[in-house]
């Protein structure tokens, strides 16, 4: 059962989340908060499986809730649900630990996977906002890669953790943990959940995109 802590200032939004999210098998709405600050409280006694957080809050954003929410609640995952919908709002939510953006326009089939997808400790964002996140151009955003770090790019979108990559790859932990640090800087990104979009709208996974001979 995936336990969901709804925050949001507009009852009928939260009215609305609660109804649809119950229909769904596998989901149970614990709690519902209308600004940030009742938010962490909740957090903090129920310890949600994820949280569905709105940005625009009254005093303290959702930007600035989202460290404090995960520090509270850590095993909980922030899946923002915002009608803020530019690169910077997704950069800025995903930079501060969330583990997914959705732009309130989503249909139910969006929310649902979101929820389920972030549940399951993967990233999620809107395809179309994910597209925005980083400069369109194919291949030749990787271009500044070297063929080891395109390598260990695929598996850390594809979710391996260093120790396994470095157990594919032949190489030490120390060495993965080196790639992994240069390919952030290189593409200017700050998180695994940056990093994973990345991969996507570049076509380093997905369906198109197969496994190196390396892996």
């Amino acid at each position: 059962m995936i336990r969901i802590l709804l925050v949001d200032d507009h009852d009928l939004l939260r009215a609305g989340l609660r109804s649809r999210l119950e229909r769904e098998p596998g989901f149970t709405v614990v709690g519902e908060a209308d600004t940030a600050e009742r938010a962490i409280v909740i957090a903090r006694r129920l310890q949600p499986d994820v949280i569905l957080l709105d940005l625009l809050l009254p005093r303290k954003n959702g930007y600035d809730a989202i460290p404090e929410l995960t520090a509270v609640a850590p095993q909980a995952k922030v899946l923002v649900v915002s009608s803020q919908a530019s690169p910077s709002s997704v950069r800025r939510a995903l930079s501060a630990g969330a583990a997914g953006y959705l732009p309130k326009r989503s249909s139910d089939g969006e929310l649902v996977a979101g929820i389920r997808a972030v549940a399951d400790g993967a990233g999620y964002v809107d395809p179309d906002l994910g597209a925005k996140l980083v400069t369109p151009g194919g291949p030749s955003a990787l271009e500044p890669l070297s063929e080891r770090e395109r390598d260990i790019i695929q598996l850390l979108a594809l979710g391996y953790t260093n120790q396994e990559i470095g157990k594919r790859l032949f190489i030490s932990v120390r060495t993965v943990d080196t790639h992994r640090a240069h390919i952030m800087r290189k593409l200017q990104l700050e998180t695994r959940a940056e990093l994973v979009m990345f991969a996507l709208a570049h076509g380093v996974i997905g369906p198109s995109a197969g496994l190196s001979d390396a892996t």
